[in-house]
């Protein structure tokens, strides 16, 4: 695989990790940028970084960047990634890639025009085990597939001037942790849901606590969705068909699948298939970015993120919650 060079955008605690995984897969990072300087030298020092910026723009403007790696709150994606398309760059976005759908679709037009590259941190897509439990499920082993029931909670501190409990900043559990749920699902899915139905509970600042979410495709499959961020709950995935199921937990970086075959409605027999290390979850998406690069097209991938920024919308749209910036 050909190295490449890579530009990061933001310094926070998952560009340390990221930083990790790109040195393991190309032996260096080429540059970074962050407004603050010491937090950037800091940065640099600690993963090996070739060249530093304060300004974001004088490092999109590098000619030998390739590819840009946006790990700022979600709030400046929609900007970093526009910038960097322009300027020629692959981009490698952190989730949720866009705060709506149509600043998604406007990226992705762009991507697609420029012939670039353009693919979101969902590590899920990324993860050695799920090839194999598609392999399965391709090959008729589980049946017709028709339910997904997914759960994904954490437990947030109790602070109102948090950025996950901030309206201004996207905040809440929809576009914090509910993208992967809905990855999940829609990943498992045949065709794009085109019915949600969905009730939530309200944070106090105006954003989402916690919710359940039910959508359905013109194929009746239907996906069952519980996220909460002052409840914790197992991040945990079922599917199932008419001949069994499978269950992964802990499904954004998992290495496990439970399967259940279901022949008859008397007996069941069970396996498990084991594939990855949740460890090298980041090194899977680099080498995955990167052969998408070297291959001229990322194997469907931006479609699944199409489908779960639209979905995202339709939720928010059906409890009324509007962010400030929804009209950009």
């Amino acid at each position: 695989m050909k190295k490449l060079n890579w530009g990061i955008i933001g310094v926070g605690w998952i560009a340390h990790e990221m930083a990790d995984a790109l040195n393991q897969v190309n032996g260096e990072i080429y540059a970074a940028t962050a407004p603050t300087a010491a937090h950037l030298a800091k940065f640099a020092a600690e993963k090996h970084v070739l060249h530093t910026y304060t300004n974001a723009d004088a490092m999109l403007n590098d000619p030998n960047v390739d590819v840009v790696y946006i790990a700022t709150p979600h709030t400046f994606h929609y900007e970093y990634i526009k910038k960097a398309l322009l300027a020629g760059k692959h981009v490698f976005c952190e989730k949720a890639i866009t705060v709506n759908a149509h600043q998604f679709d406007e990226v992705a037009a762009l991507a697609r025009k420029k012939n670039l590259i353009l693919s979101e941190g969902f590590t899920l897509y990324h993860m050695p085990i799920y090839k194999q439990v598609k392999d399965l499920i391709n090959a008729g082993k589980l049946g017709e597939i028709h339910m997904i029931q997914v759960n994904f909670g954490s437990l947030k501190d109790y602070d109102v001037n948090n950025r996950f409990f901030s309206k201004e900043l996207a905040g809440g559990a929809l576009l914090d942790i509910g993208g992967y749920a809905t990855a999940f699902a829609r990943y498992f899915m045949d065709e794009q849901p085109n019915a949600v139905q969905t009730m939530v509970k309200f944070f106090e600042t105006g954003v989402d606590e916690q919710s359940g979410i039910i959508m359905k495709n013109t194929r009746e499959q239907m996906a069952v969705m519980a996220l909460s961020m002052r409840a914790k709950q197992p991040k945990r995935g079922v599917v199932s068909g008419t001949k069994g199921y499978v269950e992964i937990d802990q499904y954004p970086r998992a290495t496990e699948a439970q399967i259940t075959y279901t022949s008859s409605a008397h007996g069941e027999t069970h396996t498990t298939l084991t594939a990855g290390v949740s460890a090298d979850a980041l090194v899977y998406e680099v080498q995955d970015m990167q052969r998408y690069i070297e291959q001229g097209h990322d194997d469907g991938e931006l479609a699944l993120s199409h489908d779960v920024a639209h979905l995202l919308d339709s939720v928010r749209t059906a409890w009324g919650m509007r962010y400030p910036f929804d009209n950009k």
